[in-house]
């Protein structure tokens, strides 16, 4: 036992010397340097996979993998990201994320940007993933799904990743609600929002406008006046009900300012009117235009100086 005790540290002092050099012979020699090969082995172990019906569970290299092309979300806080980090860093990382493996050998991210933000974040170099066979409308499909079960999604991310899954995969929002999961109904309601004027779906995406209130508004056919009531809606605090009256006394006074005129005067109404949008949508702002064949004024609505430059910039006018 002496013997074999006294072989195994020439071995180890040759190797931290100059490097292993082959015995000349002998089976204890060859014995000695298998010995000596294992731990050298076991500092580098490979990733244990595991394969479910999920898919292969593995830890994978991070700058392997690739984002989604189909990500729904696009805000990430900064706040967030860096409590998520933290958790990891105290708990690790309680669910893997989701990517699929592409023809280079690469992975694709299908679900858990946030988790994989927050890895990155703390410098680390590989990440639990489950490994998954995906096509392109599966992958968007599986990624929209998962944002909208952790309800992490603000109402205009949402339409627009159903809008844009429609439109990249060619579906019909009855196939595009059956993937989802979603009555037909409400994926319709969703596409709906992204009709309203860009400020409009601002105020939506920022908290500021309820889906309630956006329904109300699109009860408006006037995009201009769909944006002076969402603006009147966040100043004066008015709840559904109260904007809901405010469109009534809207219609009102247009049914009113219309009776009694002629077909051709109807039809001039409307082309003014179309201008009118056309000018709204233009400076982003309420306009009014008042019309005659001699004569007519254009009114345009604004909120405080910086929204004043804002439109005089538009117009091209420096002061």
């Amino acid at each position: 036992m002496a013997k074999e005790h006294k072989s195994l540290g020439r071995g180890l002092g040759s190797i931290i010397a100059g490097g292993f050099k082959k015995p000349a012979a002998g089976a204890a020699a060859q014995k000695a340097a298998k010995a000596l090969a294992k731990p050298e082995a076991k500092q580098q172990p490979e990733p244990q996979k595991t394969q479910t019906q999920m898919g292969l569970f593995s830890e994978i290299l991070i700058d392997k993998i690739a984002l989604s092309p189909y990500q729904a979300r696009k805000e990430f806080p900064e706040e967030e990201i860096a409590q998520l980090a933290d958790s990891i860093a105290s708990e690790g990382l309680l669910q893997p994320i989701i990517v699929r493996k592409l023809a280079d050998g690469t992975y694709e991210l299908i679900a858990g940007e946030r988790r994989l933000r927050a890895c990155k974040k703390l410098a680390l170099k590989r990440i639990s993933a489950c490994v998954q066979t995906a096509s392109n409308a599966s992958s968007a499909v599986k990624g929209l799904i998962e944002n909208l079960q952790r309800s992490g999604l603000n109402p205009m991310e949402e339409a627009q990743g159903i809008a844009s899954l429609i439109a990249n995969f060619k579906l019909t929002q009855e196939s595009a609600a059956a993937r989802l999961g979603k009555p037909r109904s409400s994926v319709a309601n969703s596409l709906r929002l992204l009709t309203l004027p860009k400020e409009v779906q601002g105020f939506i995406a920022k908290g500021l406008l309820s889906q309630g209130h956006a329904k109300v508004l699109l009860s408006l056919d006037d995009k201009s006046q769909q944006t002076l009531l969402a603006r009147k809606i966040i100043d004066g605090h008015l709840n559904v009900r109260m904007a809901e009256e405010s469109v009534k006394r809207i219609k009102n006074e247009r049914d009113r300012s219309t009776q009694g005129t002629s077909r051709s005067a109807k039809a001039q109404s409307a082309v003014v009117r179309d201008i009118q949008n056309k000018i709204a949508e233009r400076l982003n702002a309420a306009v009014e235009l008042r019309h005659t064949p001699k004569r007519g004024k254009i009114i345009i609505e604004y909120f405080g100086n910086d929204d004043l430059q804002r439109i005089l910039e538009i117009l091209g006018v420096e002061i």
